[in-house]
């Protein structure tokens, strides 16, 4: 190691200027030399792990090896016509709501930056209440609407036309889940869609209003289609958290997931394996909006690797397999080939 200091301060430039230099010829110089490299030794890390693991292992051990459970119950169940049924529902519920979510989270976010007080302080009233009453106690709301509204009647003002009937005819369970999922989440929707708003830069607005654009025009053309890279991450989010909550529809027999499986156990009073079946059930749906989520927020990003929608498709499943088999990313697949 003398032997380096010596060379090193030898060699080493006389100014200030080239320390840089002088730090790159000691790390060839250390290159040169192969000296043995020393690895750190962390034995609190390997206690760590080995506890952990321990732990994991006894747990599963003891879920696996309890015959309470029911782990053939299980297995007879995951597949059945029943919690399959309740799956669709679930999946409409959650597609359901989060469209009616988007749709109006976007208008009371454009109406949160209107120029219009009265809209302005609507949508404020608008995502204060329905982010502060619970949701469980927005779905039996909407569930219960016939106690107070026994008809519901649409028309159009000073016209013969109108449409009427029974509140507990048209408000079934399946759809106060979803104006209870929907409406709930459009509060939290206009905050995400606000950020992405405020994400624009001020001047692209002005820039916009200077060429002619109306204030309306700049907002759909230049600051809406900006605001899509910041808002589909939450939003991504906030699907898989919808999901999640359409379990609460279970409160009103909604037929869903969590439904199906309390309607069997009721019958045959295996409670934990039904349970378990819808949570693998979620989690299954779970992982797989997550992998959506990440192909699709690298569909947006196409721009930063230069606009080219071939290029940004690279980070696909295909894209890479396209890489490795032909070199060329953007190449496309030969006639009769897999692909």
């Amino acid at each position: 190691m003398t032997f380096i200091r010596e060379r090193v301060s030898v060699d080493a430039p006389a100014t200030g200027a080239s320390s840089s230099l002088d730090s790159t010829e000691t790390r060839r110089e250390l290159a040169r030399l192969n000296l043995p490299k020393n690895k750190r030794r962390h034995p609190e890390r390997w206690i760590s792990t080995v506890v952990v693991l321990f732990i994991a292992a006894m747990l599963t051990r003891s879920l696996a090896t309890n015959s309470k459970i029911g782990w053939p119950v299980v297995g007879q169940f995951f597949f059945s016509s029943a919690i399959l049924k309740g799956l669709v529902v679930t999946l409409e519920l959650t597609v359901g709501g989060q469209f009616l979510a988007i749709l109006l989270g976007f208008v009371l976010a454009a109406m949160r930056h209107s120029q219009n007080p009265v809209f302005s302080r609507l949508s404020w009233l608008y995502i204060n209440v329905f982010r502060g009453v619970p949701l469980i106690v927005q779905i039996l709301a909407w569930y219960n609407l016939a106690l107070a509204f026994p008809n519901l009647a649409i028309g159009v003002p000073f016209t013969s036309w109108h449409l009427n009937g029974n509140t507990n005819q048209i408000i079934s369970p399946f759809l106060a889940g979803v104006l209870a999922l929907g409406l709930a989440e459009a509060a939290y929707m206009a905050e995400i869609v606000r950020a992405g708003i405020v994400a624009v830069p001020r001047g692209q607005i002005d820039a916009a209003l200077s060429i002619g654009l109306t204030r309306h025009e700049a907002m759909r053309r230049i600051v809406l289609p900006q605001t899509l890279r910041v808002v589909v991450p939450p939003t991504g989010n906030q699907f898989i958290g919808l999901l999640k909550a359409s379990a609460l529809v279970s409160v009103i027999g909604g037929n869903d997931l969590l439904t199906r499986a309390q309607q069997i156990y009721s019958v045959n009073f295996y409670v934990v394996a039904l349970l378990i079946v819808a949570s693998i059930w979620y989690l299954v749906l779970t992982t797989l909006a997550t992998i959506g989520q990440h192909y699709f927020e690298q569909w947006l990003d196409r721009d930063r690797v230069g606009g080219d929608r071939e290029i940004a498709g690279t980070g696909s499943l295909l894209g890479r397999l396209r890489r490795n088999i032909y070199g060329n990313p953007t190449a496309p697949p030969p006639a009769g080939g897999l692909l």
